[in-house]
């Protein structure tokens, strides 16, 4: 990646939470790492050719010491050189699953030609231990710049070009591996690694059973990581809103200087008045297995286009939703700030469904606005459903309006109709979702387990019961 521009202020290191990850330093005149060789071999190639719109160093950590190694002692280090402007990371997949890979990215000291910043990777408690002369598997981790911003990676210290479509894995000493806060693998840029003290600090704790986390690290529309774990974005034909105008053209996941870790998923509906001129945007799950617990999203909503004349009928959804009308059930969130369908807005309409084909629904209109960032939590717990923003009781169902079967999990920006002419847009913003599929948790519940999360550099969580 390009070298930044003498005399620019350095970068500051990427923080998850407030920490850097795996507890590790970036402190001037830090004490020189001590080497314990031999106890660890990584193994490296990469994704990409060099210019791509992600890295993508792909590893293998194998052990070669006589015991088992603590995972969560280790850490390891893929050095680059910044074209500029931040950068985020997500675990695309890992054989010993993306829960359990912790991630961060921090600036070096003593920057070289090569190399200003490095990307650590580190492993939860739940990482368990590795046994002597096996390896951990494929772990596919990725390093971008939000918005899509290509790289060039050709001069980045730990970065080898690829040989062909089946490269394989191999020894690469232009990666560190740390255990227990000791030199046990490769050699830093410079040959010194004063300025990165490879402290193991505190562990990440694991997360609890039956959780899924996701802060919406995304690359792009197109990211693999986005998919693998457990994503859609729509495309296809039908309703709501204005008919088959839904798009990948509306997703996309900027940096968000007001988002917890800095990075969001932007939800876009544009027109110019016309349908052929329209485009809606979706995000949801491919799985429909969400049914009990507690559902919360950190979500920016608008009562203003971003672009363009205001007076839109437009929707910013969050909801969740049966795939069959058998034993339909739907918990509903949607935000009119000009209203729709007759009535008036601001209004947020908290809905529990029973039919979708009669229509056999019970609704509470909340006639106010909820502009700018929100909390929204909505359990299902001993037969009630119960909605909530900021910790503020909304709305109450219970009997027939109690969900009956599994339900997906859907973000979306949508026109209920399109009144006027002329080009605007309107943006939805999801900082993160949260879901425990155990227990009725409080707002403060939800925030601690979604502060560890960013404390401990794990974007991605995923601890559900596979069906």
């Amino acid at each position: 990646m390009g070298v930044l521009i003498a005399g620019a202020t350095a970068l500051r290191p990427v923080l998850k939470g407030g920490t850097s990850g795996g507890g590790s330093s970036g402190s001037t005149g830090a004490t020189a790492v001590k080497s314990v060789p031999g106890q660890l071999s990584l193994r490296y190639k990469s994704g990409t050719a060099a210019a791509a719109t992600a890295a993508q160093p792909w590893l293998q950590l194998v052990n070669t010491s006589a015991q088992p190694i603590q995972l969560s002692q280790v850490t390891m280090r893929y050095y680059f050189s910044a074209d500029g402007g931040s950068y985020s990371f997500n675990c695309v997949q890992a054989a010993i699953g993306c829960s359990n890979i912790t991630e961060s990215v921090v600036a070096l000291d003593k920057p070289t030609a090569t190399a200003d910043h490095y990307l650590q990777v580190g492993f939860t408690a739940a990482a368990g231990t590795l046994a002597v002369a096996k390896n951990t598997g494929d772990i596919e981790v990725q390093l971008y710049r939000p918005g899509g911003t290509k790289l060039n990676q050709a001069n980045d210290y730990s970065f080898s070009a690829p040989s062909g479509a089946k490269s394989p894995f191999k020894p690469w000493k232009q990666m560190t591996a740390y255990l227990a806060g000791a030199l046990t693998w490769g050699t830093a840029p410079g040959a010194d690694d004063s300025a990165a003290t490879a402290a193991a600090g505190t562990v990440a704790a694991a997360a609890p059973t039956g959780v899924l986390f996701d802060d919406f690290h995304y690359s792009g529309a197109a990211d693999p990581a986005l998919y693998q774990h457990g994503w859609l974005v729509r495309t296809g034909a039908g309703r709501p809103g204005i008919l088959d105008t839904w798009s990948s053209k509306g997703v996309s996941f900027p940096s968000d200087q007001e988002a917890q870790g800095g990075e969001v998923l932007d939800l876009s509906a544009a027109t110019d008045g016309t349908k052929a001129g329209t485009t809606q945007a979706e995000v949801q799950s491919s799985s429909s297995d969400f049914f009990t617990g507690t559902y919360a999203a950190r979500i920016y909503f608008n009562d203003k286009p971003t672009t363009g004349a205001n007076g839109d009928h437009i929707n910013e959804s969050f909801y969740m939703i049966s795939p069959d009308n058998s034993k339909y059930s739907e918990l509903d969130n949607e935000y009119q700030p000009n209203g729709g369908w007759g009535a008036p807005g601001p209004r947020l309409d908290t809905t529990s469904w029973y039919s979708a084909d009669n229509r056999d629904r019970i609704t509470q209109k909340n006639m106010f606005s909820i502009a700018g960032w929100h909390t929204m939590v909505i359990t299902a717990a001993d037969g009630v459903a119960t909605y909530s923003i900021d910790g503020k009781k909304l709305f109450s169902t219970s009997g027939k309006y109690y969900p009956r079967e599994g339900m997906s999990v859907n973000f979306n920006t949508w026109f209920v109709d399109l009144p006027f002419t002329g080009q605007r847009s309107w943006d939805m913003k999801v900082n993160w979702f949260y879901y425990n599929s155990k227990d009725a948790l409080s707002l403060d519940q939800v925030q601690q387990q979604v502060d560890g999360f960013y404390k401990g550099g794990t974007n991605y969580v995923d601890t559900l019961a596979k069906p």
